[in-house]
């Protein structure tokens, strides 16, 4: 089933910070046959990261590894390594990539979803169609809310689109060590929108960024109307597992918008 390039277009931004266009991330097309997505200069500016990745022996390990390159790169608080004489003075706490993850996880209509979604908008072009409210339209009340949520939870902070940047390539690069060869996986969504009656399947347009899951039982606390998605790989921004300790027994996962085909499961 194939959606009209207008629909695609609608849920798209005409300019982004990645290897594809918004309009063509959003299509059912790049859904069933996905390639990788790049966002500009992660490969040019921290390839030693990945070089050092390729490295570890193990998941932990990679995680260890990115963890701290994260703490001493962004110069974030709290991170428990130890100083050195010569290094500048660690910034005031503020906003960074781990705290963004919990906000989104306790309230993905927060300030903090706010970012989120802004930071989708930027690297990948995909529009925000709900915060809080649907939004219609870039003029309507409800995007200038938003806007102001996106501002209220960047300001101030050190580099955090170019976090999100690095903790998305981190998160595609475990996933090809986890799923090699693989280009999906089978993810569970709850909604309180049934499919229309008598429809096993559907397609539906996605929010920029939504939370799945891999346990039916716990997508229901998404909704009452559950569906599997085949999602790409390409499309998860972070799951449960890649970094412990941030967003263990959740077993969510943060999925790019646009069109999906969707199955009925119950």
């Amino acid at each position: 089933m194939a959606e009209p390039t207008l629909d695609c277009h609608a849920l798209a931004l005409p300019l982004n910070h990645c290897n594809l266009p918004g309009w063509l991330i959003a299509s059912l097309t790049y859904q069933q046959h996905p390639v990788p997505l790049e966002i500009d200069g992660v490969a040019i500016h921290h390839g030693d990261l990945f070089a050092r990745l390729q490295q570890q022996p193990d998941a932990a390990s990679r995680a260890r590894l990115f963890t701290n390159y994260m703490a001493v790169h962004f110069r974030l608080p709290d991170h428990g390594l130890t100083p050195w004489p010569e290094a500048e003075p660690i910034p005031r706490p503020n906003m960074n990539y781990r705290r963004l993850l919990i906000g989104w996880l306790f309230d993905s209509d927060s300030d903090a979803g706010a970012a989120w979604r802004g930071w989708v908008e930027s690297r990948f072009g995909l529009r925000t169609r709900y915060h809080k409210e649907a939004i219609s339209d870039d003029e309507a009340q409800a995007a200038w809310q938003f806007r102001q949520a996106w501002v209220r939870a960047t300001y101030h902070t050190h580099d955090l689109a170019r976090q999100l940047d690095l903790l998305y390539s981190y998160c595609q690069f475990e996933l090809a060590c986890r799923y090699p060869g693989q280009r999906h996986l089978q993810l569970y969504r709850g909604s309180h929108q049934p499919l229309p009656r008598h429809t096993e399947e559907s397609t539906q347009a996605l929010n920029n960024l939504s939370s799945f899951t891999q346990q039916i039982d716990e997508a229901y606390r998404f909704g009452a109307h559950v569906c599997a998605v085949w999602v790409p790989l390409s499309k998860i921004v972070c799951f449960d597992s890649l970094l412990p300790g941030t967003l263990d027994g959740e077993s969510e996962f943060m999925v790019l918008g646009g069109w999906y085909q969707v199955k009925r499961v119950r």
